[in-house]
């Protein structure tokens, strides 16, 4: 404590900023990686949101305000002996706490710009062709299954057929689907 208590008074509130952004931002790593945020409650949503999106882009959540906090902390320890002008060194410290806060929305959005919607939609695959996976009984007589690969992911779907019985493993077409009843035939 003697050490703390002989520092300079600015360089102290860097360190009083720094060692619990930096508890905090480890927390919230552990439990970001761990899964277990989602929902915990702490995001504050003081209608800040600038960008209009949910979740992680808030301006003003709790997350950001470590971020920020860790940005302006440690700037200002390390830089300390360096720039000797106090207005400066608390001027670059706060640039650099925005710094940080901008850079996490950059990550964010690059992330988000990753997600991929592979909800299948029924109605948007006629024409596509695929293979039976379980045999069709012919003349709508019963359901079999097919396989078709939809955004490169492959579907197994019920399907029937107006002709012939088609057999596992035959090649097929999806003719169209009526009430999520796909129909298909054999190419």
């Amino acid at each position: 404590m003697d050490i703390f208590n002989e520092m300079d008074p600015l360089l102290r509130v860097f360190w009083l900023v720094a060692i619990p952004a930096s508890l905090i931002f480890l927390i919230q790593s552990i439990l970001t990686f761990s899964g277990s945020d989602s929902g915990d409650g702490i995001n504050a949503d003081f209608d800040g949101d600038l960008s209009g999106n949910e979740g992680e882009m808030q301006l003003f959540s709790f997350r950001n305000l470590i971020h920020f906090m860790l940005g302006f902390s440690w700037f200002g320890i390390s830089f300390f002996h360096i720039i000797a002008n106090p207005a400066w060194l608390i001027g670059l410290a706060l640039g650099c706490g925005v710094l940080f806060v901008v850079t996490f929305f950059f990550i964010i959005r690059q992330i988000i710009r990753l997600q991929e919607d592979n909800t299948l939609n029924t109605s948007q695959i006629t024409g596509l062709t695929g293979s039976v996976y379980l045999t069709i009984p012919g003349h709508k007589a019963g359901k079999g299954k097919i396989l078709v690969s939809i955004k490169g992911a492959y579907h197994e779907l019920d399907a029937i057929t107006e002709a012939e019985t088609i057999e596992t493993g035959r090649a097929i077409r999806i003719l169209k689907t009526v009430n999520q009843t796909i129909i298909v035939s054999p190419l």
